[in-house]
């Protein structure tokens, strides 16, 4: 049974007189292990997917299936207590608290569920030394450049240990040098400890690194085995 699921789904927003159609009947399967990007114009329902995907939204019609959980059928806490568990988040603009440490940051998904103090700093510092920041633990965000901010990141979305990692536009805000970094901590992420990637990105580079591609157009998404010869053009050229 595929990790998510999504059948048929439909997702329609309410603005003013018109309603807006962000999916369109959608179908998509991404098993556990998987790498996948999501492609697609401005405007052509990635968001939406990864709401959908991320048990942030729900379907107006249709069905979504995360780890055999039906969201339509949870309840708030259930989902909140759903993407506690399964998912970790990152974030283009890396949403880092900005009154925090790198460490109090990474810890702070791990207060959500109860966890005590002792194994909050244990885990943070873990995971931060991992990423190389084993020396920046009292630093405030402010303090770290474009890719520490962006592995402090990464390492709040495992500090769960969550089957799945969320990525929106991971490399959006970096040179080209540090967004390579960060994918190629994706990639040994998905291939070393099996974690399920799932990255929306516009940039057919970033791309390269997964296994899969979904194309999104017009909220229809075709998902389809990345060719070896997928062809792209480099982050600076396509700025």
């Amino acid at each position: 049974m595929a990790l998510i699921d999504l059948e048929d789904v439909v997702k329609e927003y309410q603005m003013g007189e018109n309603t807006v159609k962000a999916l369109r009947g959608s179908d998509l399967e991404i098993n556990q292990g998987d790498f996948v990007a999501i492609m697609g114009p401005s405007g052509s329902g990635k968001s939406t997917l990864m709401n959908m995907i991320g048990a942030l939204d729900v379907p107006t019609k249709g069905k979504v299936t995360l780890d055999d959980n039906d969201l339509s059928e949870l309840s708030e806490n259930e989902l909140a207590r759903l993407r506690s568990e399964k998912v970790g988040f990152v974030f283009q603009k890396f949403n880092l608290i900005s009154s925090m440490t790198a460490q109090e940051n990474v810890a702070l998904p791990m207060l959500f569920r109860g966890s005590s103090r002792k194994e909050r700093m244990e885990r943070s510092k873990e995971l931060l030394e991992r990423m190389g920041l084993g020396n920046r633990l009292d630093h405030m965000p402010s303090e770290l450049s474009g890719g520490q901010q962006q592995r402090v990141s990464i390492a709040r979305a495992l500090v769960n240990d969550p089957e799945i990692i969320l990525a929106d536009e991971p490399t959006g805000n970096l040179d080209t040098e540090t967004g390579d970094k960060v994918m190629e901590l994706l990639k040994e992420l998905n291939e070393e400890e099996g974690k399920t990637i799932i990255m929306v990105t516009h940039d057919p580079h970033d791309a390269q690194y997964a296994e899969y591609i979904v194309d999104i157009t017009d909220g229809v998404t075709t998902k389809k085995e990345k060719e070896d010869n997928y062809e792209y053009t480099s982050r600076i050229q396509d700025d």
